[in-house]
């Protein structure tokens, strides 16, 4: 292992969120992880193709990469791609797998308006990016201080705060196709709810129980949301090859080593981190 990626599931598994029966113990903290291959068992595949030791490889969705060493599955393995550092490897695939979830979720298309509420995270990042790919208009809400990257990454960036909805449809006249909510806020539900018209194109991956109870795609790991496991796994080789293409960049907006976890999983946990914060041996 190179780069382990943290993500909010991270400490949600032993924060109580998804219970706290003594069963589940000892939990192996880390989904995703960037590395070298050491060994390969007889007859093993990456997902992507034939790996072999010493191949620079991501490995996602696995259990246990805040490790020095870790065995995964063959089918968890894609190739690193060559643009990509060890560390910006190490925090792409699981927010890019969610990201795609989103926009299929939404039925985003090119031409079409997407409104990404939380544009500056590690999946709205993604998201962005991969509607711009898709030949969308992005409207990222952010706070000031990270308008200027989105809008190297091709998005329109707005601020959140008291007067959203007008100042999205002063950009949007014609209105809004879609909208991804990262965030959870109440802001970005009422928003979204006033912006989009049909409410099965609003996704959101927080706002759970509102999301239900307003008839909105509820995305991830809770009881009756939509999990995505398929398109999630499938859209991993796909992701690998926009990056090695170049179009995909991974923001890290902070590494720590692995000893230093519990620090790293107070930082993420406050939510006001820009793009992926990253663990190293």
């Amino acid at each position: 292992m190179r780069a382990a990626g943290t993500n909010p599931v991270d400490y949600k598994m032993y924060s109580g969120d998804f219970g706290r029966d003594p069963a589940q113990l000892p939990i192996r903290l880390g989904l995703e992880a960037a590395g070298v291959v050491t060994a390969v068992g007889d007859g093993v595949a990456g997902a992507d193709g034939p790996v072999r030791p010493g191949d620079e490889v991501i490995a996602a969705r696995i259990t246990g990469g805040y490790a020095g060493e870790v065995v995964v599955p063959g089918s968890a393995v894609v190739r690193k791609p060559s643009t990509l550092s060890f560390e910006q490897a190490g925090g792409f695939l699981l927010v890019g797998a969610v990201a795609v979830h989103t926009l299929h979720a939404t039925g985003v298309g090119g031409g079409e308006v997407v409104l990404i509420h939380g544009a500056s995270g590690g999946v709205g990042l993604m998201a962005v990016q991969l509607a711009v790919n898709l030949g969308a208009r992005v409207i990222a809400t952010a706070s000031h201080g990270r308008h200027a990257y989105l809008r190297q990454l091709g998005a329109e960036p707005v601020a959140y705060g008291d007067g959203l909805v007008e100042r999205i449809r002063d950009l949007t006249p014609d209105g809004v196709n879609a909208a991804i909510d990262a965030v959870g806020t109440t802001e970005a539900i009422d928003a979204s709810i006033a912006l989009v018209h049909e409410r099965e194109r609003i996704a959101t991956l927080v706002a759970v129980q509102r999301g239900f109870e307003l008839g909105l795609r509820v995305l991830g790991g809770a009881p009756g949301a939509d999990p995505g496991t398929e398109i999630r796994a499938a859209a991993r080789t796909e992701l690998a090859n926009q990056a090695e293409a170049g179009k995909l960049q991974v923001l890290v907006s902070a590494t720590y080593p692995l000893v230093d976890a519990a620090t790293a999983h107070r930082a993420l946990a406050s939510g006001h981190t820009q793009g992926k914060i990253v663990l190293v041996p």
